[in-house]
């Protein structure tokens, strides 16, 4: 990375003062000029008036010259400078003269009232400088790495404020990172996988920045608000229907997705299923409209990247088979302008931007190519660039606020150097500058036009952000200046000591010594670390009730178990109280005391011998 610039602030003031020091001698001695020329002409053409306007209007400048000097500072004062006014003088100089002075740089104190020098014919010298020099207006100076892990950088998003910053990458995180709320340290304050095992493709913010697009690796996308929590999930289309307008969503890997920049509830969705569609927040059962890309024969391609006109009033997809095509978004059954062999078939077009003015598209190809293209006339790019090596197939590219320039990444093996971003003029594609991002591809890149920085995702797992202090606003700025906040130590166990010196020796407490020692002291102490009652533990019947629970289930569970008579036979339970019954009829006997009958038993004979017995009875039967 470039190390930061550093600046001499007393030699700068120095600097300062001996140019307005300069400047003001320079001032003085074409005024003296200009007044003995004055003095000659007065000369050889004397009147009185002419002479009486001049002598008043010596006093007044020498006044004005006095205070000038005084706001200059001592070194100008000890000079022994007369002159006149520099009202009159600026008045009374020729046009030859002015042009002399805009020559020359003005640093110094306010000027007095009433003098008009050439500075803001300076500025606007300089602004026209800056427009035509375009470099000037990249903001590199200064960087910032936010590490977001060691895979992969594949999205970026930028809410429309510039407050926050999303990244996601191959490694299925999404991290949010607020400018706002981060200090030097740099640390995101929320990670999530949204969509569990599945990289993430695209991540973008609505128009009013309340909710993030997520484009995963899955075929349904997902709708999450500003702090990660889920809003919708897009459905999943029927896999076994050929036609794909009779399917409700998408039934293949997602490749990109982006929101309309018009309409805050609909966002575009492409996949391998061949399909782009349009989506409605309110309604995840079902897409909005579907738009089949087709090749010269008829045949299904797969779009690889799809997005927006600045209006809304189109939309764009890059395709498989080299060609870009374009629909109106409310017509979707034939194109309204399409270019064949627009990249490479077989390539994956990775990006497709409009710029600001809506006049003109960059496509980003897999055949390592940029090209800019006006839908008006689509057969022939307006230019191109080669040799840019693109291995991912999200590679970015994108325009400066100001339309004038296109910026997009390349990728490097590994090993193999470093990867760039590069800069190249809209009107003639001459490559104006590069940046060296690191020793991994350029991935995504972003350049916020509020915030007027530029953000960019590598394959190495970081996301830098390139910013200028004068260029920029807010966004990276807020969170570099702000002091990494301290560890929060760990609260102790000890309490606060109180110096009681006229205590008796009996209420005197022990004068710690070690703050450590009486830590460990504490941890002992049962009352003061606030050690856990341990649960009561052993056999027995005597324990609580929420020995094994609080419920009265469990009780009845554990006394049951406790319970050490036999029951098995049900018959001896039962006469084992019979005794007591007899003796003492509490229960049943009383309630049937008046109404039960006298027990009547039958008397039985004694069974007589088997001799006695008749014949037939002898016999089994």
């Amino acid at each position: 990375g470039k190390k930061a610039r550093t600046f001499d602030l007393e030699a700068m003031f120095e600097q300062t003062r001996r140019t307005a020091v300069e400047r003001s001698r320079k001032v003085l001695e074409a005024r003296e000029r200009e007044k003995e020329d004055q003095a000659e002409k007065e000369f050889r053409n004397p009147c009185t008036d002419s002479s009486a306007s001049a002598s008043s209007a010596t006093g007044a400048g020498s006044t004005l010259t006095q205070r000038y000097l005084d706001m200059v500072g001592d070194s100008v004062s000890d000079e022994d400078l007369t002159g006149p006014s520099m009202q009159s003088q600026t008045s009374a100089q020729g046009p030859a003269e002015d042009t002399d002075e805009d020559d020359d740089e003005f640093i110094g104190p306010p000027l007095p009232p009433g003098f008009k020098d050439s500075d803001d014919d300076n500025d606007n010298d300089d602004t026209e400088e800056e427009d035509n020099n375009p470099v000037k207006k990249i903001p590199d100076s200064h960087e910032i790495t936010l590490q977001h892990g060691t895979k992969t950088v594949s999205a970026l998003g930028l809410d429309p404020s510039g407050a926050r910053l999303i990244t996601g990458g191959y490694d299925y995180d999404v991290k949010f990172w607020d400018f706002a709320g981060m200090d030097a340290s740099l640390q995101a304050f929320r990670s999530l996988q949204p969509c569990e095992c599945h990289q993430i493709k695209s991540l973008h913010y609505s128009s009013t920045g309340d909710v993030i697009l997520v484009v995963s690796g899955n075929s349904q996308a997902k709708v999450l608000d500003r702090d990660g929590f889920p809003v919708m999930e897009c459905i999943k289309g029927d896999q076994y229907i050929v036609d794909m307008t009779n399917t409700k969503g998408h039934t293949a890997m997602l490749n990109s997705g982006c929101w309309h920049p018009k309409i805050k509830e609909e966002f575009l969705t492409c996949s391998n299923d061949g399909t782009v569609r349009t989506w409605d927040v309110n309604n995840e059962k079902k897409h909005k409209s579907v738009f089949k890309p087709r090749s010269v024969q008829g045949k299904r391609v797969i779009p690889t990247t799809c997005t927006y006109s600045r209006d809304g009033k189109l939309i764009a997809a890059g395709c498989q088979d080299g060609s870009i095509q374009i629909w109106d978004r409310n017509m979707s059954v034939h194109t309204k302008f399409h270019c064949r062999q627009a990249h490479a078939p077989g390539t994956d077009t990775s990006c497709l931007t409009f710029s600001y003015d809506g006049t003109v598209l960059a496509s980003r190809g897999g055949d390592d190519t940029l090209k800019l293209w006006d839908i008006r006339q689509f057969k022939k790019p307006l230019n191109s660039a080669e040799r840019l090596p693109s291995f991912f197939p999200m590679t970015d590219c994108c325009f400066s606020p100001d339309d004038k320039i296109v910026v997009t990444g390349t990728s490097v093996k590994k090993g193999g150097g470093s990867g760039k971003l590069f800069f190249f003029y809209r009107e003639t594609f001459q490559k104006l500058y590069e940046i060296e991002v690191t020793d991994a591809s350029v991935v995504r890149c972003l350049w916020h036009p509020k915030l007027n920085q530029i953000m960019v995702g590598t394959g190495n797992g970081l996301a830098k952000v390139y910013y200028d202090p004068v260029k920029s606003q807010r966004g990276a700025k807020l969170c570099v200046v702000k002091t990494k906040r301290k560890e929060r130590q760990a609260e102790t166990l000890t309490q606060d000591y109180i110096i009681t010196p006229h205590a008796l020796p009996m209420f005197r407490e022990p004068r710690q010594r070690s703050t450590r020692k009486q830590l460990e002291k504490d941890r002992l102490d049962p009352m003061k670390s606030h050690k856990p009652e341990p649960p009561v533990a052993g056999p027995g019947r005597g324990g609580r009730v929420g020995t094994h629970g609080g419920t009265l289930s469990s009780y009845i569970v554990k006394n049951i178990a406790l319970d050490k008579t036999d029951d098995s036979n049900p018959r001896e339970a039962i006469l084992r109280h019979a005794k007591e019954a007899e003796e003492n009829p509490y229960w049943v006997a009383p309630a049937y005391a008046k109404t039960q009958p006298k027990t009547v038993f039958a008397e039985v004979e004694p069974e007589d011998d088997e001799t006695d017995k008749p014949e037939w009875k002898k016999r089994k039967i």
